[in-house]
C-alpha cells in the first residue's frame, strides 16, 4: 500500500511537471535557433556588424505591437515582438528570443572573421557558455569580414542630399513639417484644409499650426 501511494505521487507530479519541461525545452530550442540564425547571417554576408545595427533598428522601432502576434507565433519573428513590458522579458526562461543585447554584443564581439567558428568563439566569450554551434561546423574556414562598401555609402548620401533638396522645395511651397514623438516626420501639403492630422505610424493625433 505504500509503495502505491508513493508510486501515485510520483506519478503525479510527473503528470504535472512534464508539460512544464516541455514548454521549457521549446523556448530553449527556439533561443538556440536564433543564435544559429545570427551565426549563418554572419556566415552569409560576412558583415556581423551590419546585422547588429539591423537588429537594433528593430528591436528600437517605436510603431504598435503587431495585433495578430502571440506566442505561437512570436518564434517566426526575427525579434521578440512583444513590445508590451510584462511581455519583454527577453532573459526569462519562457522567451522564443534570447536578448537583443546579447545577439548583437555576440556579433560586433566577431572581429576576427566571420566563419561559424568565429561565431562560437565569440558566444562563448560573451555568454560563458558551451557554444550553440554543431561541431561538425566548426571547421577552420578563412572567411574575412567585410566592410560597408563605397558604393553603397555613395547611394546613401546621394538619397540623403536629394530628400534634403526635396524638403527645401518643400518649404519653399509652404509645406508644414511635423515631427510626431514616434520619430515619424510628416510632411503637410498647404492646401490641407484640417486643423489637424494623424500619425499614420502609431495614430497620435498632431495638430497644425495656426496660419
Amino acid at each position: 500500500g505504500q509503495a502505491q501511494l508513493i508510486m501515485l505521487v510520483i506519478a503525479i507530479i510527473a503528470a504535472i511537471l512534464a508539460p512544464i519541461m516541455a514548454y521549457l525545452l521549446y523556448f530553449a530550442l527556439s533561443r538556440r535557433r536564433e543564435y544559429l540564425a545570427d551565426a549563418g547571417a554572419a556566415r552569409l554576408t560576412r558583415y556581423p556588424e551590419g546585422l547588429a545595427g539591423a537588429l537594433e533598428k528593430i528591436a528600437n522601432d517605436k510603431s504598435p505591437q503587431l495585433a495578430a502576434v502571440n506566442k505561437v507565433t512570436a518564434p517566426m519573428y526575427i525579434v521578440n515582438p512583444f513590445k508590451k513590458k510584462k511581455q519583454m522579458k527577453l532573459s526569462d526562461l519562457t522567451s522564443t528570443h534570447p536578448p537583443i543585447s546579447e545577439r548583437v554584443k555576440i556579433l560586433r564581439n566577431m572581429t576576427h572573421g566571420a566563419s561559424f567558428k568565429d561565431y562560437s568563439d565569440s558566444f562563448s566569450s560573451v555568454t560563458k557558455t558551451k557554444t550553440v554551434i554543431p561541431p561538425a561546423a566548426l571547421t577552420k574556414e578563412a572567411v574575412a569580414l567585410r566592410q560597408a562598401g563605397a558604393e553603397a555609402k555613395k547611394k546613401q548620401r546621394r538619397q540623403t542630399q536629394m530628400r534634403q533638396v526635396g524638403d527645401i522645395m518643400r518649404r519653399v511651397n509652404q509645406f508644414v513639417f511635423l515631427t510626431c514623438l514616434c520619430g515619424l516626420k510628416l510632411k503637410i501639403p498647404p492646401n490641407f484644409k484640417g486643423k489637424s492630422v494623424a500619425c499614420p505610424r502609431c495614430k497620435r493625433k498632431l495638430d497644425l499650426p495656426k496660419k
